[in-house]
């Protein structure tokens, strides 16, 4: 098997911080359950860069994927759109379109995932729920007739969106969450991941409050939306060529 990831931070891994300062995620854990589900290797690649919206992320890493002709490539985008004022659900979609076009010409098999769904948590909640809703009903709706694809919506799972899986910034899940990711696109795949993944024990409650929360993280992003950057400026895909995930490592 040969399995790429395209996307944003969702997919990059933010949020499952390990003790080296790197960033592992459902992605990653994804490729060491699958290794040891089938008992052999598995070649792993990870395209995804955080802070993309779905556009620059159609364009700059679906074909760099494919270009490593991977059996498997998962894509989720829109996440960053639905947080911008003038997002248009119709162009989500069309790129979603494309990357399974491009996915069925080079007969690979797509791994389609929803995000999860941090509104609850976030200022401006009621319009991000509104706006994913209809993001995820139309995506849905779109690919309704392709049982070949591979599922994993998780923007539904109510317990994924309670506050115990969302790291400080309430925005990215936090290891808990990532791992129940992982779970839900390993069962997706037709193999039975660690039963923990589901529910790892509740973490120490680490989330900003009051204040605190706005100058550490709301401030942060209002500018970079002020200044046209991205978190993701000058980051480069953590996995852009083929890495070896053995069996027994999950």
């Amino acid at each position: 098997m040969r399995f790429v990831a395209i996307g944003d931070s969702f997919t990059e891994g933010v949020g499952d911080e390990l003790p080296d300062g790197r960033v592992r995620g459902w992605a990653d854990l994804v490729a060491h359950g699958w290794a040891d589900a089938v008992g052999e290797p598995i070649e792993y690649a990870n395209f995804a860069i955080r802070g993309k919206l779905v556009q620059p992320i159609v364009e700059q890493q679906l074909e760099p994927a494919l270009a490593l002709k991977p059996t498997h490539l998962s894509f989720n985008g829109g996440g960053n759109d639905m947080l911008r004022p003038r997002t248009s659900v119709s162009r989500v979609v069309a790129a979603f379109e494309l990357v399974l076009r491009r996915c069925d010409e080079e007969g690979v098999k797509l791994i389609l995932l929803s995000g999860a769904n941090p509104s609850g948590h976030l200022p401006l909640s009621r319009v991000i729920q509104r706006r994913g809703d209809l993001l995820s009903a139309a995506v849905s709706a779109r690919f309704a007739d392709r049982d070949d694809i591979v599922r994993a919506f998780n923007w539904p799972d109510r317990e994924l969106s309670s506050a115990p899986y969302w790291s400080e910034d309430r925005l990215h899940m936090n290891p808990r969450g990532h791992h129940r990711v992982a779970a839900r696109v390993l069962t997706a795949l037709g193999h039975e991941p660690p039963v923990g993944w589901w529910s790892l024990p509740p973490l120490p409650n680490a989330a900003a409050r009051g204040m605190a929360y706005y100058r550490d993280h709301v401030g942060p992003w209002v500018q970079r939306r002020l200044t046209g950057t991205s978190s993701g400026d000058g980051r480069e895909p953590k996995f852009a060529s083929w890495t070896t995930f053995e069996p027994g490592t999950a």
